[in-house]
């Protein structure tokens, strides 16, 4: 790096490391899990980037550091800002309405206000980051007004943004009650990326409406105060993917597949293994899945030990009331199954809520006879991907909700439910369990074929490879 700054700055709300300061005053790291870090951590790597983001602890104030060869910067974030700015308006204001109100979201002035202040931090972090006309790709729902507040600060620099979930058409947007400073935050950006082409119409009906910007096609042009063009920006679907071709590798692992096997024999050898996997979030579906095989239990369709259904929910947002009732609720739930269908050292459902490290995740990808993505409202779904690319056997089934950006992509060969009509849900899952064998290898062929080829490096590559597209501008001396 020259010491006017780097030529690539990410902004995500979390750092790809864990932060904790020793009694020595010294910064230690443990490596974050997550797609997210998987898919930009290579691309920092490879430009010599900087990467700004929240430490993972509250009131940790650190200077820029370097770890796994990128320059990290930490933005602090005070308990305060973790309750308003976090738990609040990003998860229980944002999260909800952009999942199409499947839970009401809360509207507090307070939690808005938190939200704007800590995204003037991100912005004012980057801006102090980036080199005379840098690339800053700034990341999802938590950081929609960072790309606006970053161009007041740096015209000079090129600035994309990708949002990871969901975003809703105007009807729901709407409800927002500073709808309009989210759209011209993010029209900061130059390029605005979206899992799915839905999404990223959603977004320019609802330049259209709530704007006077002209829009054509994917094209927003701004105007400056003499109603001459100032630039152009692009909203366009770029779909996320994951590190393919190393999990495939990780799944054909002599440990890997002997572990496939034990897992199958701790559960009693049954003849059909279902296995979901998500974070415990009121989104994933995970309710409507259970009372599906609930309820092919009570139809005889299924049985108890033949069939059994693995539900692997990993602690999400534990401070927030909605996840806790969740819990609660798929507890319950679990628990009245077990009771009425189980058998001694045969449960019907095996409930873990706890995470796994990848390894396992991948035996148990390769364990499992169907794999269960019923999201009622998912950005893209990256566990489908990740079973797809752990099956190099070509065997197993794939039942994938339509509300999820993933069907968009596998749709032609997964197994595509509406998660809601549970009579169809509980049909699908017959199906998968039952399916001829060579008609599982001819679709699971065409999804590894899909997922191995559109992998996370092409994803980062095609939204970057438009993004430096775009013309820089000089930036003045005064600046």
């Amino acid at each position: 790096m020259d010491s006017a700054g780097y030529d690539l700055v990410v902004v995500a709300n979390r750092l790809p490391v864990d932060v904790t300061v020793g009694e020595d005053g010294a910064p230690s790291w443990t490596r974050s899990p997550g797609g997210l870090v998987t898919a930009l951590e290579p691309v920092v790597q490879s430009s010599d980037g900087a990467w700004v983001g929240w430490g993972g602890s509250a009131d940790l104030e650190l200077e820029p550091f370097d770890a796994d060869d990128m320059r990290l910067v930490p933005v602090k974030l005070s308990e305060d800002d973790l309750r308003f700015y976090y738990e609040g308006f990003s998860n229980d204001t944002l999260w909800p309405l952009y999942h199409d109100v499947i839970q009401p979201p809360t509207f507090h002035r307070q939690w808005w206000d938190a939200y704007q202040r800590v995204n003037r931090r991100f912005a004012d972090a980057a801006a102090a980051q980036a080199a005379p006309g840098a690339t800053v790709w700034v990341h999802d729902y938590q950081l929609q007004l960072v790309p606006k507040f970053l161009r007041e600060l740096r015209p000079d620099v090129r600035i994309g943004y990708f949002h990871h979930i969901p975003f809703p058409p105007l009807e729901i947007f709407a409800q927002l009650p500073w709808r309009l400073q989210v759209v011209e935050g993010l029209l900061g950006a130059d390029l605005i990326g979206f899992q799915r082409g839905g999404d990223a119409a959603n977004f320019v009906r609802i330049v259209r409406r709530l704007t006077d910007v002209t829009t054509r096609g994917q094209v927003i042009t701004l105007t400056d105060a003499d109603g001459r063009v100032d630039r152009h920006v692009r909203a366009a679907a770029f779909p996320i993917s994951i590190d393919s071709k190393a999990f495939d590798r990780l799944a054909r692992t002599p440990e890997v597949q002997q572990r496939a096997k034990e897992i199958r024999a701790e559960l009693g050898d049954p003849e059909v293994l279902l296995l979901g996997v998500d974070r415990l979030d009121y989104t994933k579906g995970i309710r409507h899945r259970i009372k599906a095989f609930e309820e092919l239990l009570e139809d005889g369709r299924m049985t108890v030990p033949e069939s059994t259904l693995v539900q692997v929910a990993s602690p999400s947002r534990e401070n927030v009331g909605a996840y806790q009732q969740l819990r609660e609720e798929v507890e319950a739930q679990v628990g009245r199954i077990n009771g009425e269908h189980g058998e001694l050292g045969h449960a019907a459902v095996h409930y873990m809520h706890h995470s796994y490290p990848m390894e396992e995740m991948a035996a148990l990808y390769l364990a499992a006879d169907v794999m269960l993505v019923t999201a009622l409202r998912d950005g893209m779904n990256l566990v489908a991907k990740e079973y797809i690319a752990a099956r190099s056997d070509d065997r197993g089934a794939l039942v994938l909700s339509e509300f999820t950006g993933a069907a968009d992509e596998l749709g032609g060969a997964a197994i595509l439910v509406n998660p809601h009509d549970i009579a169809g849900l509980k049909n699908a899952i017959q199906h998968a369990a039952n399916i001829d064998p060579r008609e599982a290898r001819k679709r699971m062929r065409r999804l590894r074929r899909r997922v191995l080829e559109n992998d996370v490096a092409h994803w980062s590559e095609s939204f970057l490879s438009v993004l430096t597209a775009v013309p820089v501008r000089e930036r003045k001396p005064e600046e």
